[in-house]
């Protein structure tokens, strides 16, 4: 994009994400006006988190104001798996979130299996994710024509390094980020993990870190396979050698020491809070939130899969 080229050519500065995310909310705009659609989207929140609440009324604006329906329901935790189960069989209903965490651990995981994947504009379901790790773009097999939805948080991750002209689209499908090297510190199954699949998907290779360790993410030996693999570099030493730093860590005290970014190096943030200091603009590319594209990849799956819900009558 034209907004970024210098900050790019001088290899620092700090990026505002907001042209990215009006791009492809303007895209979903006009796809409802071309085709008088009118998409509708149940969300389910729980607690009295205030970051979640922020979100789903961020979230609920930027739908009101490119033509989606935006339904918040604000529920007992208890009652939500009939609820979700209400919404999945209401035709009128395409798409369906809910802000986690609900119990935390494996009941959520649970919930997000409740969710129709017909209906999932999280990603979030079993199948979603299997679909992810196995490069599978098709919900309906070879009839190819059910797109398969992304999560939110990776897919508005992987659409801000595109567009900051990181991928080369000189070379093969596949290889579009070869020779890149990335560090993510989180490895969630929301966010984490599937976006070391997906930036190795397309040819980096990416050192996944968590409390449990390093794992090195990878293409396979088929086009579309992921091969992982343990390593015995620290974590100083991938944050080091690094081209792309994602940082997650949803904790104000986390901060990755400065002196081992290099110079030019795309730091990307997705917690809540900056997991670095800010003065690190100065040497490298800051990216300090996401939220705006991740709302615009939110509506961007709600309409395949309104899509794929109408090509069915």
């Amino acid at each position: 994009m034209e907004e970024y080229k210098e900050i790019m050519q001088n290899k620092k500065g700090k990026v505002d994400v907001t042209p990215i995310a009006n791009f492809f909310r303007e895209e979903v705009k006009q796809q409802i006006t071309k085709n008088c659609w009118k998409p509708r989207v149940v969300a389910f929140l729980t607690s009295d988190d205030q970051g979640a609440i922020d979100y789903s009324k961020w979230t609920k604006l930027a739908c009101q104001k490119d033509g989606i329906e935006f339904i918040l329901k604000r529920v007992e935790r208890v009652d939500l798996e009939d609820l979700i189960i209400e919404a999945n069989n209401d035709s009128c209903v395409h798409g369906i979130l809910v802000y986690y965490p609900v119990f935390g651990g494996m009941m959520d995981s649970y919930l997000q299996d409740v969710v129709s994947p017909t209906k999932d504009i999280e990603g979030l379901s079993t199948q979603n994710r299997f679909n992810l790790y196995h490069n599978i773009r098709f919900m309906d097999g070879e009839s190819a024509t059910k797109k398969c939805v992304i999560p939110c948080t990776p897919l508005a991750m992987v659409k801000i390094i595109d567009n900051l002209g990181i991928y080369d689209k000189s070379l093969a499908m596949g290889e579009h980020l070869k020779g890149k090297t990335v560090t993510i510190i989180n490895r969630s199954e929301i966010v984490g993990r599937p976006l070391a699949a997906m930036l190795a998907n397309d040819g980096a290779i990416v050192y996944s870190i968590d409390i449990n360790g390093i794992i090195i993410f990878q293409s396979g030996k088929r086009h579309g396979t992921i091969k992982m693999s343990e390593t015995n570099v620290t974590r100083e030493e991938a944050i080091s050698k690094s081209d792309i730093l994602i940082l997650g860590v949803p904790s104000p005290n986390y901060k990755v020491n400065s002196d081992l970014i290099q110079d030019g190096t795309i730091v990307i943030n997705f917690a809540g809070c900056l997991n670095v200091e800010e003065s690190i603009q100065e040497k490298s590319i800051l990216v300090p939130t996401i939220g705006k594209v991740t709302i615009a990849m939110l509506e961007r799956n709600l309409l395949r899969l309104f899509n794929n819900q109408i090509s069915n009558k």
